[in-house]
């Protein structure tokens, strides 16, 4: 397992699971590239008892041919199954005659929701495996994967037919922070600075295959012309690829992120559905939960006098996602794109944008360097409906010995300079905020940026700082 990186805890959870004594149903959910198959590989040493792969796209017969050749991988030499319950009825009669009494028969079925076929009866039969056969032999460990983490979900861990209470044990695979992402790029022997590592991120987020793509002896700005704006670039269509991958019909999803990624703190629900044409019913309340389960959107509250669960904002969060709909869906021709225009202020402001997002994927390191990750933390948003600027924050902690942290996200190549203009701002943005939330708390503002203040007549009044290097930090 030398191969892996940032899978930590993962990994000791897989440990636990193999050695449990009894028997394990296991299913591995997570975006595609975010290295699920990669991780259960490793993990097994490709050493399976029974093992195949959904065909994407693929019809039913496609399907039940790939898992033909996975029974007659082990020993099956009969005719090919005419339904998904005899399917299954011959890997079990194949397995309990291989089976050995104190070993683990380990099953691993990769890309699962693409047998599920219409009319097929897959899920069914499936369900019927498990519960007549493979929970009865404590030697099974089945383990499933499937980029469609809607499906995943509601077909198998929120199952409320055959499979209801049967999954043992769920793993949410997540993209890597940035912590997780230096270790990768450290043992490709990728020598970027922390500044040029967090740039890459902000580009494709903590995505395992795309941070496998960097080659060594290029700069940021190089790996992602090459990736992305040159000729026959690898990640060009990726976008695509990525939602026809998790949905059977993705157009509604993509114009939601569409509409998501114009707005940098977030939208109502109400004000989704006029944007992107997609009426207000249950078909948006399944959009958007979905894009939710994929960890593209999150929801959030904003802080006002109450908090009122109805009053939640949508955020488009995956910064792949962000990037592309910024830059992809640009009619740019020029291959060298990014290196042009890298110390250009249209980038400059695209990278400020960006750090603020990267700060809110590491919402736990803030904790930690300030020192308050023990305590119980809620964390908000917060616009003003008076002032005619109409500050708002985007990042409120609100802790439970009665003080709020102001945070203020601020990107720069160097120390970050506060000018008069920016204090008197910040300044009144705490003002306004206590004014009309009304709060009771303490407020104290804080710093995020990339390398700390600069000392000046300006600075004294940002009481704490977290800088980059705590955004690398490992927490648990």
């Amino acid at each position: 397992m030398d191969g892996i990186y940032g899978r930590k805890k993962e990994l000791e959870r897989m440990e636990a699971y193999y050695h449990s004594g009894k028997a394990e149903f296991v299913a591995l959910y997570g975006r595609r590239r975010v290295g699920k198959t990669f991780l259960v590989d490793e993990f097994f040493n490709h050493q399976y008892s029974f093992t195949v792969t959904g065909v994407i796209d693929g019809k039913r017969s496609e399907q039940m041919a790939a898992f033909m050749h996975g029974l007659r991988d082990i020993g099956y030499t009969g005719t090919t199954p005419k339904t998904w319950m005899d399917a299954f009825y011959e890997l079990s009669v194949l397995l309990e005659k291989n089976m050995k009494s104190g070993e683990r028969c380990v099953l691993f079925i990769d890309e699962l929701p693409c047998f599920d076929t219409p009319k097929a009866g897959f899920v069914r039969a499936f369900g019927h495996f498990w519960n007549s056969w493979g929970q009865r032999h404590k030697e099974v460990m089945l383990v499933v994967c499937g980029s469609a983490t809607t499906w995943m979900i509601e077909n198998l861990i929120d199952n409320h037919g055959g499979l209801h209470d049967r999954i043992t044990r769920e793993m949410h695979l997540r993209p890597f922070n940035l912590c997780e992402t230096e270790q990768m790029l450290r043992a490709m022997d990728i020598v970027w600075d922390r500044l040029a590592i967090m740039q890459y991120y902000m580009v494709v987020g903590g995505v395992p295959y795309y941070l496998s793509l960097v080659e060594q002896g290029e700069s940021v700005n190089q790996a992602i012309d090459r990736l992305f704006f040159a000729e026959n670039a690898p990640l060009k269509r990726e976008y695509e690829r990525l939602f026809a991958s998790l949905f059977r019909k993705p157009e509604p999803y993509l114009e939601i992120l569409r509409v998501l990624s114009q707005q940098r703190m977030g939208v109502t629900r109400e004000e989704i559905a006029k944007a992107a044409g997609v009426p207000e019913n249950g078909h948006l309340t399944e959009y958007l939960k979905s894009l939710e389960k994929c960890d593209f959107v999150r929801y959030y509250f904003i802080k006002n006098k109450k908090i009122k669960k109805t009053d939640g904002l949508y955020q488009l969060t995956d910064l792949f996602v962000i990037f592309y709909n910024t830059y992809m869906t640009k009619p740019i021709t020029d291959a060298h794109y990014w290196s042009v225009h890298n110390h250009t202020p249209l980038l400059n402001n695209w990278y400020g944008l960006s750090f603020e997002r990267v700060c809110m994927a590491h919402i736990p390191q803030i904790k930690h360097a300030l020192g308050i990750d023990r305590i119980g933390v809620e964390y908000y948003s917060w616009r003003s409906k008076e002032s005619a600027e109409g500050a708002q924050v985007d990042l409120l902690l609100e802790r439970a010995d009665r003080i709020i942290n102001l945070c203020e996200m601020k990107y720069s190549k160097g120390l970050y300079t506060l000018d008069k203009d920016e204090d008197l701002n910040m300044r009144t943005r705490m003002e306004d905020f206590t004014r009309e939330t009304e709060t009771k708390y303490g407020v104290m503002p804080v710093l995020v940026c990339t390398y700390g203040l600069k000392r000046n007549m300006y600075s004294g009044g940002i009481q704490q700082q977290v800088t980059m290097d705590n955004l690398f930090k490992d927490v648990e």
